[in-house]
């Protein structure tokens, strides 16, 4: 534990970003829990008040105010979490476009998934083990509130996964259980995402010589573009993809220009397997089309 910091006031600490990786690691030296979808906030209680920072530093307390009067009841003197604000949806997930709509007109919804605790009374935590901070975390939070505790998920880490994506979860963060905290990014935080598959409006087909061909996709009803997804079908579905665009060229959307792309009318839609938990389209392939 590092020596306290002088001072009344605290600031805003950047956040230890966790490298994705493609599968959770083994062992015992990690923990596991939830990838939650929301925001990445950081609450900050001192002599001052309570305050909730966004991930890149952001003051929105003013957007988080029921969150900062929980914040302000908790039984400490000063201390920094590290945490997520979500909403849930019925079935108890956290879901991102309820998000966006509760921070302006439902206050009530918003709830904090606390997992980090990097200052404490006057002292710097960040050179604890993370078993110990969040030893600590856990014993300051209390149940059934606004702000809440990120619980360790119990198993071996390929069935926790397993069961992380058929839920319907966004994925799962492993953390070193001895790590110290590190603004930045950092391998000692590992995050491991589920992929979904979901329709999208086909804008056109770009392909250059010597490179793989994506499909450049929308948002329904929107008209948003959203990414490119790879075109790694059978020959069979590409052949078909590519006919269907020849035949019915279109015009390039307001603003995009993207010179080795075909464009293609609207109707076309299609299924597109991507990362949970993004705006935009990550780690995309298109695995089939039809007609609207």
């Amino acid at each position: 534990m590092r020596k306290p910091t002088g001072g009344n006031r605290l600031s805003f600490i950047p956040p230890l970003m966790p490298t994705l990786v493609e599968k959770p690691p083994e062992g015992d030296g990690w923990i596991h829990e939830v990838k939650f979808d929301g925001y990445r906030s950081q609450i900050i209680r001192d002599a001052g008040g309570v305050r909730i920072y966004t991930r890149r530093g952001l003051d929105w307390t003013s957007k988080y105010r029921d969150l900062a009067k929980a914040a302000g009841e908790m039984k400490v003197e000063s201390a920094i979490i590290d945490g997520e604000v979500i909403v849930t949806n019925e079935a108890g997930l956290s879901d991102f476009k309820a998000l966006r709509k509760a921070i302006t007109s439902r206050q009530h919804d918003l709830y904090f998934v606390a997992f980090d605790l990097l200052h404490l009374n006057g002292h710097d935590l960040r050179d604890m083990p993370l078993e110990d901070r969040r030893e600590i975390l856990q014993a300051m939070i209390p149940a059934g509130g606004r702000i809440q505790f990120s619980q360790t998920l119990p198993g071996d880490a390929k069935a926790i996964f397993e069961l992380v994506d058929k839920a319907g979860l966004e994925g799962m963060v492993s953390k070193r259980k001895d790590s110290v905290y590190r603004s930045g990014p950092s391998t000692a935080w590992l995050k491991t995402k589920a992929f979904m598959i979901e329709e999208y409006d086909l804008l056109g087909v770009e392909r250059e010589p010597g490179k793989p061909a994506f499909a450049l996709m929308a948002e329904r009803g929107t008209g948003r573009y959203v990414g490119s997804a790879f075109i790694n079908a059978n020959r069979e579905m590409r052949e078909r993809l590519w006919k269907r665009v020849q035949e019915t060229p279109g015009q390039a959307p307001k603003g995009m220009k993207r010179p080795a792309t075909v464009w293609v009318k609207p109707g076309v839609i299609g299924r597109v397997k991507h990362l949970r938990g993004e705006d935009d389209l990550r780690h995309a392939s298109l695995q089939d089309f039809r007609e609207e």
